[in-house]
């Protein structure tokens, strides 16, 4: 047993015959193996797995988000997977309302529910239980940001939303500008700062991560990148167009589909859109690693300890 399992053992155990409720939370920056060790948490412990991918939401989106196969989808139960259309807005407050949902399904069925994912916002909102505005999409207001994004970029807007939440902006990457506007919408709308107020956990939180050196987290991002193309990716997002969703739908503005789009216009060669991808997600990394790192209470696995046990599991 390695010590991953040792001390997870433990948790459960001695939360058993309490009124906790236990949640595991399988998280860190892409391609750090994070769906390979949930697999085998929720095999090994009983349980099921809720996305925390702001991507994985959406419908016909496989290979850019790197959804979990199929078939391993048919052997774990996964949640908030393939249950929203590319044209919808999803928020981090939908996030919350619907892994809550789920949470409790899985609990109603004697099992442990594994959170696993990158979004560090969206974990939180369940982990430290934000209460969220209540701030439904407007579409004038959007119209409106979408608009001056498509005229003058997302400078003006992320100093905007610096003008009236400065807290807000502090926590969201300047030219992330699905998340700028959507923050933008709410305080316009809301006419005050976002307030992320958290108010009493409601479970007993077991963190799980995988310590990557930095070099070996970046190459196995590039092998990914590149082995999407291979999978078909680009022909994924051509079927996508062909069936007639707009390219400027805020789905595809998610890492691995953008990058793309210069060269289905004749703008870019394939290799510089790859070279792109691969250093916006390399910046990815490095801010979701930032945010991680500042959490005390995440159990780091080293490469070792992931090795055995992915090696274990597939002998």
């Amino acid at each position: 047993m390695t010590e991953l399992y040792r001390q997870l053992t433990l948790f459960l155990k001695e939360i058993k015959n309490t009124d906790e409720k236990p949640l595991i939370v399988v998280c860190g920056p892409t391609a750090s193996g994070k769906t390979a060790l949930s697999l085998l948490l929720a095999k090994d412990f009983d349980g099921e797995i809720i996305s925390a991918d702001s991507a994985q939401v959406y419908k016909k989106m496989d290979i850019g988000t790197d959804k979990v196969s199929v078939a391993d989808r048919q052997k774990i139960k996964h949640h908030l997977i393939d249950v929203h259309e590319i044209d919808e807005q999803f928020t981090m407050a939908d996030f919350k309302r619907e892994a809550t949902q789920a949470i409790k399904e899985i609990f109603s069925k004697g099992k442990i529910p594994i959170i696993c994912g990158g979004t560090g916002l969206y974990i939180s909102s369940v982990v430290d239980n934000y209460d969220l505005p209540i701030a439904p999409p407007n579409l004038i207001i959007r119209k409106e940001l979408e608009d001056e994004y498509e005229k003058n970029g997302i400078n003006n807007l992320y100093k905007k939303l610096q003008d009236l939440d400065p807290i807000t902006a502090s926590k969201i990457h300047p030219n992330n500008a699905r998340y700028v506007m959507r923050a933008l919408e709410i305080v316009l709308q809301t006419k005050e700062p976002i307030q992320r107020n958290k108010a009493k956990p409601i479970y007993n939180v077991f963190k799980v991560g995988i310590a990557w050196p930095r070099e070996v987290l970046y190459e196995r991002i590039n092998k990914r990148v590149d082995e999407q193309i291979d999978r078909g990716l680009l022909n994924e997002l051509k079927t996508l167009l062909i069936e007639g969703y707009d390219p400027n739908s805020h789905a595809f503005s998610a890492l691995g589909y953008k990058e793309y789009f210069p060269y289905l216009r004749g703008e870019k060669s394939l290799e510089e859109c790859k070279e792109s991808l691969k250093q916006n997600s390399r910046n990815y990394a490095k801010r979701q690693m930032t945010w991680f790192r500042k959490e005390e209470d995440i159990y780091w696995l080293s490469p070792e300890e992931f090795y055995e046990l992915t090696s274990h599991s597939n002998s």
